[in-house]
């Protein structure tokens, strides 16, 4: 499983980013919501990884357990094996939602349970860590069926991006805020780096369609989330459900062409009514 040769691929649909699993009647995060988001047979799951005390890695948004499992610990905090015997508490956590026999898993077991399955975008919670988690997924052989995820918009982050993560030959997604007074800059070091994806945040997503050609032109899949809490203004979950021509359909029109949702299914037959039958998925590439 390669994910540069299934994100160039023209005639791929448009991805479907399964945001920490499926996990709406299972943990977020957790090896269960990861199985459920494989037999769906979505194309890339997004999970969430910090460093343990003895410098092992585990799945976890957090800055504390407090959320998903009650506890009050910082996972930094504790050993590997402390952390994987923690039960989590199902769906997005808090304390109407009970515990589980789901434990807080770790990294090597999403590996080993994805393998050859299913995409993985990495939100890894400190950029210091991500050489280490590359590390690792080039020595578990994984690394071309992951991506590494940071924001670039400095001449530093540039450095620090080419430095640590493209010059080591694994896929990169570049975040790119076109919301920001610095557009501009941020824009002209995405063309600099020519990352395999650009994930775009807007304020007007006219934006994106003035320039979507240029990423088009420069080989640069476009990418975008739509979560709520932290979408571009106005393209949520929420709102897409209530109107997906309005939102997917205006966002694939402007050119992205992978999307971070919490509404898989429903995205996936938006996708499926709109592209042609011919377009392939991961599933068949």
């Amino acid at each position: 499983m390669n994910y540069f040769d299934y994100m160039t691929d023209p005639k791929r649909q448009c991805a479907i980013v399964a945001h920490r699993g499926v996990w709406q009647d299972a943990p977020e995060n957790s090896l269960l919501s990861i199985q459920r988001a494989i037999d769906a047979g979505y194309d890339v799951v997004e999970i969430d990884v910090r460093r343990t005390a003895d410098g092992e890695f585990v799945l976890l948004h957090d800055d504390t357990l407090e959320r998903v499992a009650g506890v009050s610990s910082e996972p930094e905090q504790l050993t590997l094996e402390e952390l994987t015997s923690i039960a989590l508490r199902n769906r997005d956590g808090g304390p109407d939602n009970a515990l589980t026999g789901e434990k807080l898993p770790s990294l090597r077991d999403v590996f080993e349970l994805t393998r050859d399955k299913i995409l993985i975008h990495l939100d890894i919670k400190h950029r210091h860590v991500i050489p280490e988690v590359l590390a690792y997924a080039k020595k578990m052989g994984v690394d071309k069926q992951v991506d590494f995820w940071a924001d670039l918009k400095t001449q530093d982050d540039l450095a620090w991006i080419e430095s640590n993560i493209t010059s080591k030959g694994v896929p990169f997604i570049a975040r790119t805020h076109l919301e920001h007074d610095d557009a501009d800059a941020q824009v002209d070091l995405v063309f600099r780096l020519k990352p395999l994806i650009c994930e775009i945040s807007f304020k007007d997503v006219a934006q994106v369609e003035a320039i979507r050609q240029r990423f088009h032109n420069a080989g640069i899949t476009l990418w975008v989330n739509t979560l709520d809490g932290v979408a571009s203004p106005g393209f949520t979950d929420t709102a897409a459900v209530k109107d997906p021509d309005a939102i997917w359909g205006r966002l694939l029109s402007a050119g992205f062409s992978a999307v971070q949702t919490d509404e898989m299914e429903k995205l996936r037959s938006y996708v499926a009514a709109r592209q042609p039958a011919t377009t392939r998925t991961r599933a068949s590439v």
